[in-house]
């Protein structure tokens, strides 16, 4: 009875499992689970952007680096920078120790006020020789002395007052402000250091200004065509590949450079907002815009490839037939077809894999 008990059991597995074998090997069972939703669209017509793709590098413009010096020598008195800290136009950087140049022009002011007295002492003198010589007590001889005398003490006292201004202009460059707004890139000097100004202008820091990078991409000469002043830009770099920044074009060098046999020309572009995250020589990926225009596009799934071949399946009297297109931009989801298709096609979208 155990016997027949399990032979029975085993005949109903086997029955089990060959059923379960014929409902898994029935005609279209595999195909109709892998049939992904297919949708129908139209080809819409939308504004899609003509664009030159091209490599950049990120460089300061020319003049925004500024070396910030001393024209007097002294003792560094005061120093209010450090590298990486932002300073405005008009600013103090440093202090020079004005105590000489103070003397000097205590010294200067009363040399003038003592030539001063010589002028006023001349005048004097040769209006009482005039006042004689209309007498005809004194020769003439005498009126002409007294007037050389004061245009000689008065030409002192113009001398005396332009040394006492140039010392004063010294007195100035004690105060070393900042020229330009912008980032302070080095410190060459510091607090309690002795410059010396007399054969060289010594560097005190290198600011380099606000808004002092630009973008310069390389663009081939078969692309050049399109590129104009005025174009935006978008481009990424490699160190924030998630985010895109943008600019316009400034303009375009007169003279290619060529770069392994390939003539090439440097696009020079100015960075629209904020940039502070940029830095000088990153590389970057640029697309330049160059015209705008009206085209048909479709999502990007409803276009197939086919061994390098682009093509669609279009809805046709109830059935997908074969259409071979010529493809365009690609932004935003959606694919500019050029030839192939019609506003007023029927295209399938889910019938095989996006290229």
């Amino acid at each position: 009875m155990k016997r027949r008990a399990a032979l029975a059991a085993a005949a109903v597995v086997l029955a089990l499992a060959a059923g379960l074998w014929w409902w898994l090997a029935r005609p279209g069972a595999s195909s109709s689970a892998a049939v992904a939703p297919v949708r129908i669209v139209t080809p819409e017509r939308r504004t899609v952007a003509s664009s030159v793709l091209a490599t950049g590098v990120v460089r300061l413009r020319v003049g925004a680096e500024v070396r910030v010096g001393s024209q007097v020598s002294g003792i560094v008195q005061e120093l209010n920078v450090t590298v990486g800290s932002h300073i405005d136009r008009g600013a103090v950087i440093a202090r020079i120790d004005s105590r000489s140049l103070d003397a000097r022009l205590a010294q200067a002011r009363a040399q003038v006020a003592v030539i001063g007295q010589d002028v006023a002492r001349a005048r004097i003198e040769l209006a009482r020789v005039q006042r004689l010589e209309a007498q005809k007590l004194v020769a003439q001889s005498e009126v002409e002395d007294r007037t050389l005398a004061l245009a000689e003490a008065q030409a002192r006292f113009e001398k005396a007052g332009r040394d006492a201004a140039v010392v004063e202009t010294d007195l100035g460059y004690t105060v070393i402000r900042a020229p330009i707004s912008g980032t302070v890139a080095s410190v060459t000097t510091q607090k309690g250091e002795t410059v010396a100004a007399s054969f060289a202008t010594p560097t005190f820091v290198t600011i380099i200004g606000d808004d002092a990078l630009q973008l310069v991409a390389m663009v081939d000469e078969t692309d050049i065509g399109g590129v104009a002043a005025g174009n935006p830009v978008r481009f990424s770099v490699e160190a924030f590949p998630a985010d895109e920044f943008r600019g316009r074009v400034e303009r375009i060098a007169p003279k290619g450079t060529i770069i392994s046999g390939v003539v090439n020309y440097e696009v020079m572009i100015g960075i629209d907002g904020q940039a502070e995250r940029l830095k000088p020589d990153m590389t970057a990926n640029v697309t330049i815009e160059t015209a705008q225009r009206e085209a048909l596009v479709v999502p990007n799934a409803a276009i197939l490839r086919d061994d390098g071949t682009r093509y669609v399946h279009v809805e046709v009297a109830g059935k997908p037939e074969r259409r071979d297109v010529t493809v365009g931009a690609r932004e935003g989801g959606f694919t500019e077809v050029r030839r192939g298709l019609t506003a007023d096609d029927r295209v399938r979208v889910g019938d095989g894999e996006r290229p």
